[in-house]
């Protein structure tokens, strides 16, 4: 498939994508734009996170974490008028609503313990009548829920994030509720990778936090589940990695450093400053990105599963261990930054934030590299090597900034910061929808051949986009295909629907 070299100028900076060819959009009339048919304030901030869409009883159910721990329940027989029917209530089974997931009429809740480092609890509702059917415990802090494709399985990615002194600091894991067993649960934790945490360390993996082991570190974030529900895939966003789980046995087989990204090539210059009055790209030598995906969703084509990672990044931050310091803050080694101080001005590097655990290559107390956290992109991953096929480098800040929703005070740290993300078909062509969470869009690509994604189109969402779904036109109340995006920031749940 021939493709044509696109050329933008923007800020001074020469910018290349690729773009389909003319005779490619000719003979595919299946070219989609989208447009925004409703939206729903259900609050301020922290109001809708989460969302999830169950066809057989046409409501939507989103996590609402505001001044009421609930789970919202909207009528979406109608997609272009939601309303809200009624809520549930979460102070019954502990603390924070995380993630909300449907399947075959019910709707799956992970909650977490008022005593955010106890073991959590996974809720099952029933969603026609919102009765409960079971409460599972499950590891500490469940971070996200799914079900399996089909229907059997429902998985929590448990966080087991550290109290504030670090005192207590609970095992990461990853819990696994079989329906059929009668809810039965199996947790898994990453014990048996401890014996190889040098090895995974030295690929890019990360173990840092305060008297760390690779098992109590480990911090998973985000679940994808292979079409035939017999493989999964867990974000450990803190550690830069993927975990791979063997579904028939119950049982973690790999985990997968994903390295780091490099900052000294054209292709990934960015804007590293908010103190420095425009959008300036540039690009340096010795400085790198941490991947630390968020959100991951999975597709198969040519019998490889494809990963597709939305790099958020993240920091640890507690008063007893915190990990990001200013550039201005720390000590070079000038033998590696020959420019000095040069660097440390704030129009320069001086505002970037960086990890303080890593850089400091010979052990001398100053840095000989530096490490930002997140990699403001969207990679591809193989899910049989865990070996990255396709990211999008620097173009989803760049397309922000035609939008005209580039927020420069973020340069410093994550940029567009991309969080959640979503695969879907329409018609014969597979997309993938990345939310960026400071830039308050969706980021839309063409993913039909999943090793050259290319963009299509940006959305503007609400403020601070966290959850993303795609319903199909076979499970869409009105036929035809939605996208659904829920922003934590102002409450709002905005539906999009693609017109040809």
């Amino acid at each position: 498939m021939k493709k044509l070299l696109s050329i933008i100028f923007l800020g001074g900076l020469v910018f290349a994508c690729k773009q389909e060819s003319m005779l490619d959009v000719q003979s595919d009339p299946q070219i989609y734009q989208f447009k925004e048919i409703s939206s729903i304030a259900l609050g301020g901030l922290g109001a809708s996170e989460i969302s999830a869409y169950d066809p057989s009883t046409k409501k939507l159910f989103v996590v609402n974490n505001s001044s009421v721990n609930k789970i919202d329940v909207i009528d979406y027989a109608n997609p272009a008028s939601p309303k809200l029917i009624t809520s549930i209530l979460m102070a019954p089974y502990g603390g924070f609503v995380n993630s909300v997931a449907v399947a075959n009429g019910k709707l799956a809740a992970a909650i977490e313990a008022t005593n955010k480092q106890a073991n959590g609890k996974c809720v099952i509702f029933n969603t026609v009548d919102l009765s409960e059917i079971k409460q599972v415990t499950v590891g500490a802090l469940p971070d996200m829920v799914t079900f399996s494709p089909d229907g059997n399985i429902i998985m929590t990615a448990n966080e087991g994030e550290p109290s504030d002194d670090y005192t207590v600091d609970p095992e990461g894991s990853i819990s696994i509720i079989s329906i059929n067993a009668g809810y039965a649960v199996k947790t898994l934790n990453f014990a048996g990778f401890e014996p190889y945490a040098a090895i995974l360390k030295a690929k890019g993996f990360r173990v840092f936090g305060k008297g760390a082991t690779l098992t109590k570190d480990v911090e998973p974030e985000y679940i994808t589940i292979s079409a035939d529900s017999k493989t999964a895939w867990v974000t450990l966003q803190e550690n830069n990695g993927i975990a791979k789980v063997d579904l028939n046995t119950q049982n973690i087989t790999d985990v997968f450093p994903l390295g780091f990204k490099d900052y000294s090539t054209l292709n990934n210059a960015f804007d590293f400053s908010d103190k420095d009055s425009k959008v300036l790209f540039s690009s340096y030598a010795k400085i790198k990105g941490i991947y630390m995906p968020d959100a991951i969703a999975v597709y198969e084509k040519g019998g490889i599963p494809y990963l597709f990672t939305a790099n958020e990044g993240d920091a640890r931050e507690y008063s007893a261990f915190a990990e990001i310091k200013r550039v201005k803050d720390i000590k070079l080694d000038y033998n590696n930054f020959v420019t000095g101080d040069a660097l440390k001005l704030e129009p320069a590097l001086g505002r970037l934030n960086i990890t303080t655990t890593l850089g400091d290559t010979d052990g001398d107390g100053d840095f000989d590299e530096l490490y930002s956290l997140g990699g403001r992109s969207m990679s591809v991953w193989n899910g049989l090597t865990g070996k990255q096929v396709f990211d999008t480098d620097n173009e989803i800040d760049h397309r922000s900034i035609l939008a005209g929703l580039y927020d420069d005070a973020r340069s410093d740290d994550k940029g567009s910061e991309p969080e959640g993300i979503a695969v879907g078909k329409i018609g014969s062509r597979m997309y993938a929808f990345v939310g960026c969470e400071r830039t308050d869009a969706v980021m839309i690509y063409d993913i039909t051949i999943p090793t050259l994604p290319l963009y299509k189109m940006t959305l503007k969402t609400g403020d601070a986009p966290e959850g993303i779904i795609f319903i199909p036109a076979e499970k869409s109340p009105n036929g035809l295909p939605l996208l659904v995006v829920s922003s934590e920031n102002d409450g709002v749940v905005k539906a999009f629907s693609p017109i040809q």
